[in-house]
C-alpha cells in the first residue's frame, strides 16, 4: 500500500530517529574509542615500565639469531617489560622488529617500552675493557684474554712486540683472536708512522730491531720523560759496538716471558749463554722481549741527544747517567748506599726487603 510521496527535504529515520544522527553517534563513540586507545597505547609505549629487581638496571644477554618472540619472552623474564606479547606488537607496529640486535643490554630500571625498543634497535650494547699494560709479553697479554669471561674462542700467540697495549672496548662475546688481530694493526699504524718520521742515522737495520730496543726501554725505567734518554744511552752502545748489558733480556730468556723473575739476577745467570744474554752477546736480542707502548717506541726512534753510556737508579724512581766508567761506578757507589740504607730501614720496619736493583 502506498504511503505517498516522501516530503522534499526530509531524512530517512530509524524508529522515528534521523538515520544520519545515529551515524553520527556511532562515528563519534568510534572517534572516542579510538582515542582512548591510541592514548592507552601511548601511556604503555612511553610510560615507566618495571623497576629493577636489583641495582639501578637490568642485564639481558640476547642471544644472535634469536626472533622477536624471543626477545619479548627474555626481557618479560627478566624483569625489564610488563608484556611479552605488548612488547611484539609495539615492535611489529614500529618497525623495529626487522632491526634488532643481540648482545648484552643494560637496560635502566623503568625504562619506557619506546626505550627499551629503541635501544635494541640501535644496538646499545653493553661495552667491557680490557686493559693489556705496557711491557707485557705476548704469553702475559693473552693470559690476560683468557681470563676474561666476555671474550670467547682461542687466543693464538702472537709474536712477540707484535701488540699495541692500550685500553680496548670489547663486547661481550668478540672472539680473542680478533681482539688481536686489532692491537696488532693498532701496532703496525703506529710503527709505521713513527718509523716514517724516525731521526736520520738510528742503528736499525728496519722498524723490527727498533721495537726490540723499545721492549728493552720499556723494562728499564717507568717514567715516560725518561725513556728517550734511556733509549739514547742504548743507541750510543750500540754505535759503538759496545754490549748493552741489559738484564731485563737476561730475565726474558730465563723466563721466556712468563713473568717476573723472582729474585736479583745472580752471578751465575749473567754468566748463562743464551741468544738473550746481553751481557755475552754483541747487538740486539733476537726478538723484543715485551710489547712496548707508544712512548717506548717514541723514544728509540727519536732519543736524546747526547754522549751518555751507563745509567743506574737514583733512589727516587729515576735513573743517574754518566758518559764514562769511573762517573758512572761513583753513581753506583751512593746506590749501593742507598739501597743499603733502604734495606735496612725496612728490616727495622719488618717490611720484606726487595732484591737488589741491577745497574748498567
Amino acid at each position: 500500500m502506498s504511503r505517498g510521496p516522501r516530503r522534499a527535504g526530509s531524512s530517512p529515520s530509524v524508529k522515528g530517529r534521523p538515520l544520519f544522527a545515529g551515524m553520527a553517534g556511532a562515528l563519534a563513540t568510534l572517534a572516542l574509542v579510538v582515542a582512548l586507545f591510541a592514548g592507552l597505547s601511548l601511556w604503555v609505549y612511553d610510560g615507566k615500565g618495571p623497576k629493577a629487581r636489583n641495582g639501578p638496571s637490568t642485564t639481558v644477554i640476547l642471544r644472535r639469531g634469536a626472533g622477536v618472540s624471543e626477545i619479548g619472552a627474555s626481557l618479560q623474564q627478566a624483569g625489564v617489560i610488563r608484556s611479552a606479547p605488548l612488547f611484539l606488537a609495539a615492535a611489529q607496529v614500529t618497525g623495529a622488529a626487522r632491526h634488532m640486535r643481540a648482545g648484552e643490554y643494560a637496560f635502566p630500571s623503568r625504562a619506557s617500552l619506546r626505550d627499551v625498543i629503541g635501544r635494541l634497535r640501535r644496538g646499545l650494547v653493553v661495552h667491557h675493557r680490557i686493559t693489556i699494560p705496557e711491557g707485557l709479553s705476548s704469553r702475559q697479554a693473552v693470559d690476560v684474554l683468557n681470563r676474561s669471561d666476555v671474550l670467547t674462542g682461542p687466543a693464538p700467540l702472537p709474536p712477540e712486540g707484535s701488540l699495541m697495549p692500550e685500553t680496548y672496548e670489547v663486547v661481550r662475546g668478540q672472539t680473542r683472536a680478533s681482539l688481536l688481530k686489532r692491537m696488532m694493526d693498532d701496532r703496525e699504524r703506529l710503527l709505521a708512522t713513527l718509523w716514517a718520521n724516525r731521526q736520520p742515522g738510528l742503528p736499525f737495520a728496519d722498524a723490527d730491531q727498533a721495537v726490540a730496543l723499545a721492549s728493552i726501554v720499556e723494562k728499564e725505567t717507568a717514567l715516560a720523560a725518561e725513556r728517550p734518554h734511556v733509549a739514547s744511552v742504548y743507541i750510543n752502545r750500540l754505535r759503538q759496538g759496545v754490549r748493552l748489558e741489559a738484564d731485563p733480556t737476561v730475565i726474558y730468556g730465563l723466563t721466556n716471558g712468563a713473568g717476573p723473575l723472582g729474585h736479583g739476577l745472580r752471578a751465575s745467570e749473567l754468566a748463562a749463554p743464551g741468544a738473550y744474554n746481553t751481557y755475552l752477546n754483541a747487538g740486539l736480542p733476537p726478538t723484543p722481549i715485551d710489547n712496548p707502548g707508544r712512548a717506548s717506541l717514541a723514544a728509540v726512534l727519536d732519543p736524546s741527544p747526547g754522549a751518555d753510556l751507563y745509567f743506574v737508579a737514583d733512589g727516587g724512581g729515576g735513573h743517574v747517567f754518566a758518559k764514562t766508567l769511573a762517573e758512572h761506578q761513583k753513581n753506583v757507589a751512593r746506590w749501593r748506599v742507598f739501597e743499603k740504607r733502604q734495606a735496612e730501614s725496612q728490616a727495622l720496619a719488618g717490611a720484606p726487603i726487595p732484591p737488589p736493583l741491577e745497574h748498567r
